[in-house]
């Protein structure tokens, strides 16, 4: 027997229970992995509040970081005993759990559990994001809502290291200030100021290269009126609400515009990229490129109060849950 959070019907925080679940042995490609560190993310609120459909119940969760227990038949590369960090389908927040051995990799030694928990899905993410959806190059000019976020922290120094000029958007003085020290050349606190205006002045009616949008319906029109004609809008979250009823002829309006709505796992799901991406991160990551933004570790009992956290845009920086 096992501990893990189920969810038997969507909704609210408090639809997720703590319980006894049994686990089978790992299936042929498969191995079993002892949690160490569980990563949390709002992909796991999308889920479990119905945003995004999913068959109950089910564990939420998709990254995670431990040690191998036990591996499946016709399982290659990796042991019994490995150190491991995964970016997998549900099942993460419990204490054990069986996942494809297509989507865990091997974890350098020096890097954490807790590190890579809070480093896999928004890492790879950052990947995707700056050399993928967008490739930038040094003097890329790039706008990065929620700067002070668990993906933006990390992307707004990635980029910073790669020569970008990084533009990023919060709304306190507290995450101004964590931006700022994350890599962000300029900052534009958007409940005091109108990003757009800030960005023109900024930029000296240039305006941007990109827009990294994880907020989505908030930002999602205003962040088109920042963008350089031929610029890209990528939208990879929704952290105020989808974008809907959008007509695509403003595109043409606003400057012949580009707009992406990517997911890690359309990425991840080519087992050779999934690795290059990997090696990309860790390498980053190794190199110093940036530091890992670690900044609350919850119980795994204490799962309902991380994500009352994370929806309410109280947190800054990644969470882990503990098992």
């Amino acid at each position: 027997m096992v501990q893990a959070i189920r969810v038997h019907e969507t909704g609210g925080p408090e639809v997720m229970k703590l319980e006894q679940i049994d686990l089978p042995p790992p299936g042929p490609g498969e191995v079993r992995i002892r949690n160490e560190a569980i990563g949390v993310n709002f992909i796991d609120i999308y889920y479990r509040s119905g945003l995004y459909p999913a068959p109950t119940p089910f564990t939420p969760g998709n990254e995670g970081a431990g040690v191998v227990l036990a591996v499946g038949e016709g399982v290659k590369g990796l042991k019994k005993g490995d150190r491991v960090a995964y970016v997998s389908t549900f099942g993460s927040y419990a204490t054990e759990r069986n996942a494809p051995a297509k989507d865990v990799v091997p974890l350098p030694k020096g890097i954490s559990f807790d590190k890579a928990a809070a480093l896999m899905l928004k890492g790879l993410t950052c990947e995707y994001l700056l050399f993928r959806s967008f490739p930038v190059k040094s003097g890329s000019v790039i706008l990065v809502h929620a700067a002070a976020g668990g993906v933006g922290q990390i992307l707004t120094q990635w980029a910073n290291a790669l020569g970008c000029v990084v533009i990023g958007t919060v709304g306190s003085a507290d995450k101004a200030k964590i931006a700022r020290k994350n890599g962000c050349h300029h900052v534009i606190n958007y409940r005091e100021e109108n990003f757009v205006e800030r960005v023109k002045e900024i930029t000296k009616g240039a305006k941007c290269d990109v827009v990294y949008d994880g907020v989505g319906k908030d930002t999602f029109l205003a962040s088109l009126d920042c963008l350089k004609p031929l610029g890209y809008l990528i939208n990879f979250g929704s952290a105020s609400g989808p974008v809907d009823g959008f007509n695509v002829g403003i595109l043409s309006q606003k400057g012949s515009l580009y707009v992406q709505r990517p997911t890690l796992f359309a990425y991840t799901s080519d087992r050779k990229t999934f690795e290059k991406m990997a090696k990309r991160l860790f390498k980053a990551v190794e190199d110093g490129d940036f530091k890992i933004p670690l900044s609350t570790k919850w119980a795994l009992a204490d799962a309902v109060k991380a994500h009352e956290a994370l929806a309410g845009r109280a947190t800054t920086g990644s969470m882990v849950l503990k098992p």
